[in-house]
């Protein structure tokens, strides 16, 4: 791993556990072991180091799940399950107890910050568009009615994960989303 990259990374875990505007680039020389000189060689402000992380968030998400599970030869029912499973795996282990790392940038710096805001709706975006193609899949097989609105039943499932992540984090409390992941299993008939 380069050391620009490094850095991003470990920017990314601080800004997870501490929000983005409770981070100081203090507490970024300091997990990173640089120093003010190796910081702004890599990055002119706190802001650009911070939109490299949504960056990198970006990619990740293009990789694992757009490209990693949308984009696959597997059936509907399958991209859903591991799309579920995948949230299921990240937010019920030690690390997901902070909430989205995604849905907690755009709670924390989407009315303040409009280049931040676009950068996390395009994963938001293209989460609700890839849920509501494959849902378009499973009405032309017939496997759900074909009166449903596929585009609000993607942008519902992608809000009751987010809901549910976000109450999970708050009351200490992984029966939200494991609940929340149950009924989307039924409601799409995915088991």
């Amino acid at each position: 791993m380069s050391k620009l990259q490094d850095i991003i990374t470990i920017c990314r875990k601080i800004i997870y556990y501490k929000g983005y505007q409770a981070t100081s680039i203090s507490d970024i020389l300091d997990e990173a072991h640089i120093g003010k000189g190796q910081f702004y060689h890599y990055f002119s402000s706190k802001r650009e180091l911070g939109l490299a992380v949504v960056d990198d968030l970006v990619k990740e998400w293009d990789r694992e799940v757009f490209e990693g599970i949308f984009a696959t030869d597997l059936d509907p029912i399958a991209k859903l399950n591991k799309m579920l499973d995948r949230t299921l795996t990240i937010h019920t282990g030690e690390e997901g107890k902070s909430g989205c790392p995604v849905g907690n940038l755009a709670v924390e710096m989407s009315e303040h910050d409009e280049t931040f805001r676009l950068k996390v709706h395009y994963i938001f975006d293209r989460w609700i568009l890839s849920i509501e193609s494959v849902l378009n899949e499973l009405i032309t097989q017939g496997h759900i009615t074909s009166d449903i609105d596929a585009k609000k039943h993607a942008r519902a499932i992608v809000s009751m994960i987010e809901g549910a992540i976000l109450l999970m984090k708050s009351q200490k409390e992984a029966g939200f989303l494991t609940n929340a992941i149950e009924i989307i299993r039924a409601q799409y008939r995915l088991t």
